[in-house]
């Protein structure tokens, strides 16, 4: 039993399973916010389905439809997730200042061994 309780708490499945929550319906609302876009694209368009949509009498509607929504959902998810996100992170946890680099280091314990042998 020790075992499975180790296993719930650790490794972060707590932290895995909120995440996929929250992601599921991240999502339903990515695809929600779609369906408003693609309505008022058809408003535009006169058609906010291109499931009809011909090409030399190939259907290509699906495939309109698909990559719209691939538009759409990837700037969703850029301009409310992605930046938000990249602002935050670098206003709360900015980069740490770069230390001295290696030559220099190394620099310093020669001269530090310098000085101790004398």
């Amino acid at each position: 039993m020790s075992g499975f309780k180790s296993f719930l708490l650790k490794g972060n499945l707590v932290e895995l399973a909120v995440a996929f929550i929250m992601a599921t319906t991240f999502a339903a609302v990515v695809t929600e916010f779609t369906n408003v876009l693609m309505g008022f694209i058809g408003k535009v368009g006169g058609q906010p389905n291109f499931d009809k949509v011909t090409l030399a009498e190939v259907n290509v509607g699906l495939f309109i439809n698909a990559l719209v929504a691939f538009v759409v959902i990837a700037a969703v998810v850029y301009f409310f997730v992605v930046v938000p996100y990249t602002k935050a992170k670098e206003r709360y946890f900015p980069a740490d200042a770069a230390g001295p680099s290696e030559i220099e280091l190394l620099t310093e314990i020669r001269d530090s061994l310098v000085v101790n042998r004398a």
